[in-house]
């Protein structure tokens, strides 16, 4: 039975109290600065976990970041009117910034996205894979077909299919790594382009919606990014680390939903030009944005439940209609046979692209910066917003289930569209030779992408199609980006709550501003150059949130094997383990004392630790046991301290010394035997896990004092309690049996002198 079973270690009011300077021991006076760093420390523990509702949420309001929100609203609109009034200035500045990022921290962004598909992964494939996004009771809120389709509407969005003609064309006419038309660049050119729009895109939003939503979820946090890093910084997200956090992701999401936005408004430019006869431009552009803009906020008012889920349905429906009538309208056999061959190459070849830095290819950067880490950059802007999304449609399900989900069904469906138009593209510039085509597609995309749509038999129906899919793409991701921006910038304890409407309207016109500034300093290109820049301080967010995730699991799985996580300053039972100074941890780190030397530190030290200490207790009227006895196969003395408690548990403090493999890492030297060993504490309850050899002889006998006010502390809850178990036998005496004191002190601190220090009974 463990001491202190609902009875908070750290609490020092809840133990009875000694007197600790007539028992030999100092006194603990912690500093106000060391309280405030405890209370404001991460949760080691799933019961420390329990706790942070409150310390997150607050009193349950929904109630505005305006740090948050003025400052990120301050950095986009001021870089949209410095892209507004010196449009070239800023396009040349930003070029630079992109050229100085391929070539010197390229590395980073695919180190970063490597990390992360590999880390969802594990998490899926994990034990921690069956935890829910939700109490173990919960069950999903959608049905899987309405909940794919989400999926796909709100992480797939209209860029795809501005990529997925000029994509293919380009790697075939300029390969990052083969000849120019040549057979490996044909072989490549659609794979490099399913390759951006796979599993490193997926796998990003999955590390963001998994952990949004199981802290949301599974704990009662917040539906924010601040929240998923409870575990890593703990208190401190509600402070200004919290709030650069936020800003630091609602910049990059708004920056992310930008580009999409821009690229849907160019590709959709020229769809209503030809249906409608509208004149291309950047006015027909501007006016595109504010018409969103509208229909954005008038969907935004009618919430996630009826606005986007239809939004998805149709989307996905209008989709797969105009793919079905793409592959029997177009080169069955061909497209047929392309996709099967891409679909094995892209899984085949993916481990080796996804490390793949053009580091032995001549202008290597310059190609992974319009490529590669533009995409990377694009998914990681993209996260937080499609994260946030992808977990509020996802209660119920298992992580497991989340993330499988999440890098197979959306990925399959890119893969598909992508190898249809992109195969279809290439049949026309390969087998037909249409050079001039191919020459509309690198230079003019979004012209490229609706001339291959009339090359096919009812071109105009077809158009018609694909303008509308579009459309619905973009109306999707404007629609969740506004709902999503509202959350960051603002504190909303309840997950299924959304920012005040007037916050989303704000931040719709933000967004709308945004990308009418982009399209004015140079379009397609520009946003691509602020994606790319803006999302590097994102990936300091991606690694924290799997720093804090990592450590939520490994609560979890404490929880599930019945393991007990605790700090290495606190005691198995509860309390501080000695505290050590810092040169008594720098020694430590680098020792191993073999059985000589734990021999001769415990006749110096702990044997008279423990003789002042008994002779103490002894004088304050207690009647103490104490032995010593040899160890026959070290040769290392263990001591004994009992105290007899009357009717009651006796304290036992035991220090034994357990032989202990000596680790094959680490920075210490390497020892000349294979063991060492450790003077661990026991008590009635087993070992409280920490080594005593290095500590001095006052931070012993300060230890047997910290023992035994647990111990009492323990006596004292089982007496209020009267609890009765198969380990513990029936109470029958009243709480005056306990001996919460000594020395004339009760557990309020009050002196008491007409009663004995052994018993809480009168003389």
């Amino acid at each position: 039975m463990t001491e202190f079973p609902h009875q908070n270690p750290n609490n020092e009011e809840s133990t009875p109290r000694v007197d600790r300077e007539k028992l030999g021991g100092s006194q603990r006076n912690r500093p106000p600065e060391k309280l405030e760093r405890e209370a404001n420390r991460p949760p080691k523990s799933s019961a420390e976990m329990a706790r942070a509702r409150t310390a997150v949420a607050g009193d349950g309001a929904v109630k505005i970041n305006w740090q948050v929100l003025i400052i990120s609203s301050a950095i986009i609109i001021a870089f949209s009117l410095w892209a507004i009034f010196a449009p070239d200035n800023a396009s040349g500045t930003l070029q630079t910034v992109v050229t100085w990022i391929g070539d010197n921290l390229g590395w980073f962004y695919v180190l970063t996205v490597a990390v992360v598909i590999c880390f969802v992964l594990w998490v899926a494939f994990s034990k921690e894979g069956g935890v829910r996004l939700g109490p173990d009771h919960s069950r999903p809120q959608y049905k899987l077909f309405t909940w794919v389709a989400m999926l796909f509407a709100a992480g797939v969005g209209i860029d795809m299919l501005f990529y997925s003609v000029t994509g293919p064309i380009s790697h075939y006419l300029t390969p990052p790594s083969a000849d120019p038309e040549s057979a490996a660049a044909l072989q490549d050119s659609v794979i490099w382009t399913m390759f951006h729009y796979g599993m490193a895109g997926w796998s990003m939003y999955a590390l963001l919606g998994m952990a949004m939503g199981y802290f949301a979820y599974r704990w009662g946090m917040p539906l924010s990014i601040r929240a998923a890093l409870y575990p890593l910084l703990g208190k401190r997200v509600k402070g200004a680390t919290g709030d650069v956090l936020d800003i630091i992701t609602l910049v990059g999401t708004v920056m992310g939903v930008a580009t999409s936005m821009g690229i849907g408004v160019v590709l959709l430019n020229v769809g209503f030009s030809l249906l409608f006869g509208l004149p291309q431009g950047l006015s027909l552009q501007i006016a595109l944005v504010v018409v969103a803009v509208v229909l954005t906020i008038a969907a935004t008012s009618s919430g996630v439940d009826k606005g986007i889920r239809l939004i998805s349905e149709l989307n996905l429906w209008v989709a797969g209609a105009m793919m079905l009538y793409i592959l029997v309208s177009g080169q069955t056999a061909f497209l047929l046979n392309a996709l099967v061959e891409n679909i094995g190459r892209f899984f085949a070849t993916m481990p080796q692209r996804i490390t793949q830095t053009m580091a032995y290819q001549p202008e290597g950067g310059e190609w992974m910066s319009g490529e590669t880490l533009f995409f990377w950059a694009f998914w990681l802007a993209w996260g937080p917003f499609v994260g946030l999304f992808l977990a509020r449609i996802s209660r119920g399900r298992t992580l497991r289930e989340f993330v499988i989900a999440a890098v197979t069904a959306p990925v399959l469906c890119d893969l598909v569209i992508v190898s249809l138009f992109g195969n279809s593209a290439i049949h026309e510039v390969v087998i037909n030779g249409n050079r001039e085509f191919a020459e509309t597609a690198i230079n003019n995309p979004e012209q490229g992408w609706y001339d291959l749509l009339q090359m096919f038999p009812g071109g105009m129906f077809l158009v018609g199609l694909a303008t509308l899919s579009g459309l619905l793409f973009y109306l999707t991701s404007a629609n969740s980006g506004a709902m999503v921006m509202s959350n960051f910038s603002a504190s909303i304890a309840n997950p299924e709550e959304d920012g005040p409407k007037w916050l989303r309207i704000f931040w719709a016109i933000v967004t709308a501003l945004l990308t009418i500034a982009m399209l004015m300093a140079g379009g397609v290109v520009t946003m691509e150059y602020a994606t790319l820049i803006f999302a590097l301080p994102v990936t300091i967010v991606a690694y924290l949130v799997m720093l804090s995730f990592s450590r939520a699991l490994r609560m979890e799985r404490a929880d599930r094997e019945g393991h007990i996580r605790r700090r290495r300053s606190e005691a198995t039972t509860g309390g501080q383990a000695p505290e050590r100074t810092l040169r008594q941890r720098l020694a430590s780190l680098r020792s191993y004392p073999d059985d000589k030397t734990v021999r001769r530190y415990v006749e110096q030290t702990i044997a008279p630790a423990m003789a002042t200490v008994g002779a103490e207790f002894r004088n304050q009227g207690y009647q103490v046991t104490q032995e010593q006895v040899s160890d026959t196969t070290s040769g290392i003395d263990e001591h004994l301290f009992r105290v007899e408690i009357k009717g009651q548990r006796d304290f036992l403090y035991q220090i034994v010394a357990i032989p202990t493999p000596v680790p094959t890492f680490g920075a210490r030297p390497a020892p000349r035997s294979e063991k060492y060993f450790r003077l661990e504490v026991f008590t009635h309850t087993g070992s409280e896990g920490y080594d005593l050899y290095g500590v001095s002889q006052q931070q012993i006998i300060d230890d047997v004092l910290d023992r035994f006010e647990a111990h009492l502390g323990f006596l004292s809850y089982s007496a209020e309690v009267l609890a009765e178990t198969v380990i513990t036998p029936p109470v029958t005496s009243a709480v005056a049996e306990v001996p919460v004191a000594a020395a004339g002190v009760d557990p309020t601190g009050e002196e008491t002198p007409d009663q004995d220090p052994r018993t809480s009974a009168p003389n």
